[in-house]
């Protein structure tokens, strides 16, 4: 397999983003980032994608809500536009592939909310196609708690999916929902088409469990790859067909751009992506 391209997820850097978006791609580009993974972009495309270009950056990738009214963040709640507003959006940025960040826990520990999810996503590829875009799913920890006869949710999601729903396994979420993430990176195969690269300390129990206490992102014990729990080499090795490796931090543990920078060089450096 060619090594996947880095990226990092705009997420990261929400608040520089919004406080100077020119600047910080330039940060970005400096650390030598040459793709980005857009994150709520479906208001201002226009604007992102000038500010790109400025900056000779990409966004192949992009997290956009597909499956819920209302898409959940540890730190507050967006609502979510129609699809096609944004796939229309999604192709000004010249993405190809639009990923949805998350869809709440309760929807999946039953066997018909993860078929709902499934055959929604279906569906949606056949109207993504029609904007030359493919779609996606991004995991957290939820769709691990939930077993169905020896498989949990998540696999469970992956076999009822069309081939050309497009995965992206959070190295550092698939861990905390209990996986030995390096078999599962592996299990799913050419199907898994890109990755993010967190690492940290694992919380003692899934916190998306039923009953669990509510959380924020600043509670979680993120670090530098490299410096936590996650097998992060060994996973990447483990990938037949992902084409980007992206950095992302939901709590930053320092400066974000030196913490962007730090993960960067361990994948370069580690010939684990370019």
């Amino acid at each position: 397999m060619a090594l996947p391209e880095t990226s990092v997820q705009l997420y990261t850097l929400a608040a520089e983003f919004s406080a100077d978006m020119a600047g910080s791609l330039d940060k970005l580009a400096a650390i030598g980032l040459r793709n980005v993974e857009a994150f709520d972009f479906v208001r201002r495309p226009d604007e992102i994608r000038a500010a790109l270009d400025a900056s000779g950056l990409a966004s192949p990738t992009g997290h956009a809500p597909l499956l819920s009214d209302e898409l959940w963040t540890p730190d507050g709640s967006i609502p979510t536009p129609a699809p096609e507003v944004v796939f229309e959006a999604a192709a000004k940025l010249g993405m190809t592939t639009v990923i949805d960040p998350f869809v709440a826990p309760e929807r999946w520990f039953t066997l018909d909310g993860v078929t709902e999810i499934a055959d929604r996503l279906n569906a949606l590829a056949d109207t993504a196609a029609g904007f030359g875009l493919a779609v996606g799913y991004h995991n957290h920890a939820q769709e691990f708690v939930a077993d169905f006869d020896g498989q949990s949710a998540y696999e469970r999601f992956v076999s009822l999916t069309d081939a050309r729903v497009a995965l992206e396994l959070d190295l550092y979420w698939a861990l905390v929902g209990g996986q030995d993430v390096t078999a599962l990176v592996s299990r799913l195969g050419d199907r898994l088409v890109a990755v993010h690269v967190k690492d940290g300390i694992a919380p003692d129990s899934n916190p998306f469990a039923p009953g669990a206490a509510e959380f924020g992102s600043d509670s979680l014990d993120q670090r530098h790859a490299g410096d936590g729990d996650v097998p992060l080499a060994d996973a990447l090795r483990a990938a037949s067909a992902v084409q980007y490796a992206v950095i992302e931090y939901d709590n930053a543990p320092g400066d974000v751009f030196a913490d962007i920078a730090a993960s960067y060089a361990f994948l370069t450096d580690g010939g684990l992506a370019r």
